[in-house]
């Protein structure tokens, strides 16, 4: 087996791929069976200034640093279970010790085997409008829903001051579920939970529209990785996530 690194940016997203992943791997296994995991993380709040003001290169050293962490402990490759982090991470990946699983690959790579073409997108800000996801669904000829301005600014706002922080509220809850019904009146068939912490509130059972959970999805496809016996592909510092249907 390989030996996957988590590069974790936020603790909820980060806590939340790293039991996903041990579960994953019992499924495959057996009982209390997974791959190695080494996991390594930064206060995310040394990077929160540098996004505010757009200075990738300081985020980009810090998310360089967790990834030589994990590397450093033996990882083949690294997951960064941070939708946003991505957008840096892109413009790094050639330089890092190891390749990584590319989380909008992994969701889109889901989404084009079930077969949506129009796809929603609730995440922080950068990820809503930002190339990350953009660029992922673009290439599979998806097409991208994303709330409004306000609704953003909200959803944003709520992700840092209560979903990182482990604050969970009926009231955050029901505005997400809000979105997600005002996405699908706009004709959004399925909806990325492109924030790590989303899945914390909003579930299979709760969505308006099928979810894609970037967060488990990430830690199965990871598991999936470190089980496979054959070497790892890899372009451009990430790996391949396998042939679309």
């Amino acid at each position: 087996m390989k030996t996957i690194g988590i590069a974790a940016h936020s603790a909820e997203g980060g806590a939340l791929c790293f039991i996903t992943a041990c579960r994953e791997g019992a499924e495959a296994l057996g009982p209390h069976m997974h791959p190695t995991i080494a996991m390594s993380i930064l206060p995310m709040g040394l990077s929160m200034p540098a996004w505010e003001s757009g200075d990738y290169e300081t985020v980009g050293k810090h998310l360089a640093e967790g990834v030589v962490r994990v590397a450093d402990a033996g990882a083949d490759f690294y997951i960064c279970p941070d939708n946003t982090a991505h957008l840096v991470l892109e413009q790094i990946a050639n330089k890092l010790p190891i390749p990584g699983l590319h989380i909008a690959e992994v969701v889109c790579h889901e989404i084009a085997a079930s077969g949506w073409k129009n796809v929603g997108l609730l995440g922080t800000k950068w990820t809503m409008t930002g190339s990350v996801y953009a660029n992922a669904l673009e290439k599979r000829g998806l097409n991208r829903l994303i709330p409004d301005e306000p609704v953003r600014d909200r959803i944003n706002s709520a992700i840092f001051d209560e979903l990182c922080q482990g604050v969970f509220s009926p009231a955050t809850t029901e505005y997400f579920l809000q979105a997600i019904r005002d996405l699908k009146a706009r004709g959004a068939e399925c909806v990325i939970l492109g924030c790590t912490e989303i899945p914390l509130i909003v579930t299979a059972e709760n969505s308006p529209l099928p979810i894609l959970d970037s967060t488990r999805l990430l830690a199965k496809y990871a598991v999936r990785q470190a089980l496979d016996k054959h070497p790892l592909t890899v372009t451009a510092g990430w790996l391949s996530v396998g042939p679309e249907r």
